[in-house]
C-alpha cells in the first residue's frame, strides 16, 4: 500500500505537467493575462471634470502606462493593443465633512472619478466601460494648494490599483 502511495505522489505531477490545453498565466503582481496577449495600449485621458487639475490628465495616463510596464510582460504600443485602454476624467471635487459643533468642516475630501473604456481584443467578454473613483481625506486648516500634489498621488495610485486589477486580474 505504501508503494502505490509513493508511485501516486511520483506521477501525480508528472500527470499535471503533461496535461496539454490548459494553460494559465501566474505572475507575482495578481496579474492573470491570457498568454495570447502581447500588447497594450492607454490613450490620454481627457480631464472633462468641472474643476481641471492641469497636470491630471497626463499623470494619470503616464502612471497606468507604468503599471502595466513595469508588472506585465506586454509591450505597449500607441493604438490598438490586445488590452486598449481610453476615457477621461469625470469628477475632480473638494467638499466638506465631518462637520464640528460650530459649523465648520474638520476635514475636506478630494475625490477623483475616471471612466475608463476597457477593450481586450483577445476575450471581448472581459472587456468593461466603468467609472472608477476614489478619495483622500485631509485637514480642513490645511491650505489645499500646499498638499494637493500628494493627494493627487495618493488617489491616482489607487484608481491605478483599481484599473489594473479590473483589467489584468479580473477583479
Amino acid at each position: 500500500m505504501k508503494r502505490i502511495i509513493r508511485i501516486a505522489i511520483i506521477l501525480l505531477p508528472l500527470f499535471v505537467l503533461i496535461q496539454p490545453g490548459c494553460k494559465v498565466s501566474y505572475t507575482f503582481t495578481g496579474a492573470s493575462i491570457s498568454p495570447e496577449t502581447k500588447t497594450f495600449s492607454v490613450q490620454l485621458f481627457q480631464n472633462l471634470a468641472g474643476i481641471v487639475n492641469p497636470t491630471l490628465s497626463s499623470y494619470l495616463t503616464e502612471e497606468l502606462k507604468n503599471r502595466f510596464i513595469t508588472q506585465t510582460s506586454l509591450s505597449m504600443v500607441d493604438d490598438f493593443g490586445d488590452f486598449a485602454f481610453s476615457g477621461q476624467i469625470t469628477q475632480y471635487n473638494v467638499s466638506p465633512i465631518s462637520i464640528q459643533d460650530n459649523e465648520v468642516a474638520a476635514q475636506n475630501r478630494l475625490t477623483i472619478s475616471v471612466r475608463v473604456k476597457f477593450v481586450n481584443a483577445k476575450d471581448p467578454k472581459l472587456s468593461f466601460d466603468k467609472t472608477f473613483s476614489q478619495y483622500e481625506n485631509f485637514d480642513s486648516n490645511q491650505n489645499f494648494v500646499q498638499v494637493e500634489a500628494e493627494l493627487v498621488r495618493l488617489i491616482v495610485e489607487k484608481l491605478v490599483d483599481d484599473i489594473f486589477n479590473a483589467a489584468a486580474a479580473n477583479w
